[in-house]
């Protein structure tokens, strides 16, 4: 896991000098084919990353978009009507049987369909009319982590692309990355903080809320901590009776909107003397009890990218300082296959 963290801007610089050619080609499609809604297909990991791509569509192109339920299609039968729909599909391995069947019954039921794996040969590539190699090289730990940003980063360029970018501030990425990864080295320290939570919350707004998903994700896989994520808004609404000093709360504050719609929450956790640490703007993480200050001038929308990397490394360190092991998560397979 440690080393597939570390090869994250080498697997984001190969995206971007091999990759384009193939994600150019797929948003000219797009583009061609003017979609009316965009319904994203994915399971664990990729949902995080499907959720980032609803953001995209939503605030770039205007149109509305969804999360599928693929069991609607695989459990109950459904054959909803889908022309003019773009479908995307986000898999690590292209090989779980529901989201391949749920991208064959959108592609009979009219949706143009892309499929982003990181196995050009799996049925869900296969399954698609369009599939993007997401070039991230074999990854092994169970804990899926370079494969997310891949899938970030080839969602933004396509989406990009489709209404049309440039990719611009795509380039920069593997250096912030990079910088970012080496200013992680603190996180073994965060990590002893944190050894004997039972629960633990994170939160964030915007781009950033897939970033907070993700993080649950990585800690519970990892370090069998109970975590949830909410967006800020939600916290706000009841799970913050939930915290009290005994809580962590890991919160993502980057520069943009969504940070500065997170400095109410901080305030609010403040109030309750929570034990918040933070990934984000300078500003927002120096009132914090611990945190990782990002890289200034970063688009907001790329900014998940870099968010999620000291999560990550967090994550890792969380579960060997609770004398787990973080490459082989009790209970887990690398692929999960669901029906």
């Amino acid at each position: 896991m440690a080393a597939e963290i570390a090869e994250q801007p080498a697997a984001w610089q190969r995206l971007l000098s091999e990759g384009t050619g193939a994600i150019r080609a797929a948003a000219a499609r797009i583009a061609e084919y003017k979609p009316r809604f965009a319904l994203f297909v994915a399971r664990g990991t990729s949902d995080h990353a499907a959720l980032y791509g609803k953001y995209l569509v939503e605030i770039h192109h205007g149109l509305p978009a969804g999360l599928a339920s693929p069991s609607t299609m695989t459990i109950y039968g459904s054959t909803p009507d889908l022309r003019d729909v773009l479908v995307i599909a986000v898999s690590q391995s292209g090989g779980s049987p529901d989201l391949v069947q749920s991208v064959e019954v959108a592609r009979r039921q009219g949706a143009l369909t892309v499929a982003l794996t990181n196995n050009p040969d799996s049925a869900l590539a296969a399954a698609a009319e369009i599939h993007i190699d997401l070039l991230a090289g074999p990854e092994l730990a169970v804990a899926a982590t370079k494969s997310y940003t891949a899938e970030l980063l080839a969602l933004y360029l396509m989406l990009d692309y489709a209404r049309g970018g440039d990719g611009a501030g795509t380039e920069e990425l593997p250096r912030l990355g990079a910088q970012v990864l080496e200013s992680g080295a603190a996180l073994a320290g965060v990590a002893e903080r944190y050894r004997f939570a039972q629960r633990l919350i994170t939160s964030a707004r915007g781009y950033s809320y897939p970033t907070a998903r993700e993080a649950a994700l990585k800690l519970m896989e990892t370090s069998y901590l109970s975590a949830q994520a909410f967006s800020g808004a939600d916290l706000l609404h009841g799970p913050l009776a939930t915290i009290d000093p005994s809580v962590p709360v890991v919160t993502i504050v980057p520069e943009g909107a969504g940070g500065k719609a997170m400095l109410p929450v901080l305030a609010r956790l403040a109030e309750l003397r929570a034990d918040v640490f933070g990934v984000g703007a300078a500003e927002a993480i120096s009132g914090l009890n611990a945190g990782i200050v990002l890289p200034t001038g970063v688009p907001e929308p790329l900014s998940p990218l870099l968010e999620i990397l000291p999560l990550q490394q967090l994550a890792f360190h969380l579960a060997i300082a609770r004398g787990g092991d973080p490459d082989r998560p009790r209970g887990l397979n690398k692929v999960t296959e669901t029906l």
